[in-house]
């Protein structure tokens, strides 16, 4: 499959998101526009490196990412596995959405590979240390987690989920994202892609971050979710639920999420824009229970995901930033 052209691109994309804006059928044209740039890109992972993993977290983007990858190449199952780095303070709707969607089905009877990076191990080892945040985040510790998973398995791509429109740094980021031998990013020495053409060459000890999803929005995303009939978690829609509030947050009541001195616990209709570590990540005040009703409400937020229900960004300008270097995802 060839690349997209560019301006076929903008044409179809002009107007996307706009409420009474273009049409259903330019909205679906524009998608497919996207869907086709990233079967490529997917595609060209594949004929230019050696063995390529694909991170899966079991939230909306990496869902829409295992489509992709999983059409890029039909009626052949994938020819990469997938792979979680596991915080152990996940919600538990989406580890049990993550195994339901890698076990086998009868369009897939061997099922879909999946590999456990575990954060708990890399502190049960001393690989890590534990946390002394005060949230008890496990997010900084992921990176060590996620290093060791992709070096033991020869992993040289890796398949991401990440969106230009999410945070700043990840708009610095190209589709091929080149990741030094101890998979650090230098922002600086990243190469060019004129015209949709990727140079997948690195050295022994190199890697690739690939990120299929660079030009969609949220918005595209949950077009796509809504135009495939994709399965999701049931915390991305509003459900009446019991948070408390922390630094401006509504957090989750759990077992890794409690509620201090003074919090106070109630129960609201809300729903989560994106999954991660339950100790940081936010619900939003919602009663969107259906995806148009979902779409129609962040067509009309002025705040991105990330800054909105995501905690650890919020330590500074540059906290994403300075976690990619280290080699973050």
């Amino acid at each position: 499959m060839t690349a997209v052209d560019e301006s076929s691109l903008d044409q179809a994309t002009a107007g996307r998101g706009r409420p009474g804006g273009a049409g259903d059928f330019d909205h679906v044209t524009a998608i497919r526009v996207l869907e086709a740039e990233a079967v490529h890109i997917i595609r060209e992972v594949v004929a230019e490196l050696e063995h390529p993993v694909l991170l899966f977290s079991g939230g909306k983007d990496s869902i829409v990412l295992l489509r992709l990858a999983e059409k890029a190449f039909r009626p052949a199952p994938l020819p990469f596995p997938i792979m979680h780095v596991d915080t152990g303070h996940n919600f538990d709707e989406v580890i049990e959405f993550r195994d339901r969607r890698v076990a086998p089905t009868a369009e897939n009877p061997e099922g879909i590979e999946l590999i456990v990076a575990s954060v708990q191990e890399s502190i049960d080892s001393g690989r890590v240390a534990e946390s002394t945040d005060p949230s008890g985040s496990r997010n900084r510790l992921q990176t060590r987690t996620l290093l060791d998973a992709l070096e033991e398995g020869g992993f040289d791509a890796a398949f991401g989920g990440a969106r230009r429109d999410e945070e700043r740094a990840r708009a610095k980021e190209r589709i091929f994202s080149f990741r030094d031998e101890f998979g650090q990013w230098d922002p600086r020495a990243q190469r060019p892609e004129p015209w949709s053409l990727y140079n997948g060459r690195i050295r022994r000890g190199e890697s690739v971050r690939v990120f299929p999803l660079s030009n969609w929005t949220e918005t595209d995303i949950w077009r796509y979710i809504e135009l495939e009939g994709l399965e999701l978690p049931s915390i991305y829609f509003a459900a009446e639920r019991e948070v408390f509030d922390r630094d401006g947050i509504l957090l989750s009541v759990s077992e890794h999420s409690r509620p201090r001195e003074g919090d106070e616990v109630r129960t609201e209709w809300v729903r989560y824009r994106t999954v991660g570590d339950l100790t940081i990540t936010g619900a939003v005040r919602s009663r969107a229970t259906t995806i148009p009703e979902i779409i129609a409400e962040i067509s009309e937020s002025t705040v991105s995901e990330r800054g909105e229900t995501r905690a650890d960004d919020r330590t500074s300008s540059a906290a994403m930033e300075d976690r990619k270097r280290e080699g973050y995802f």
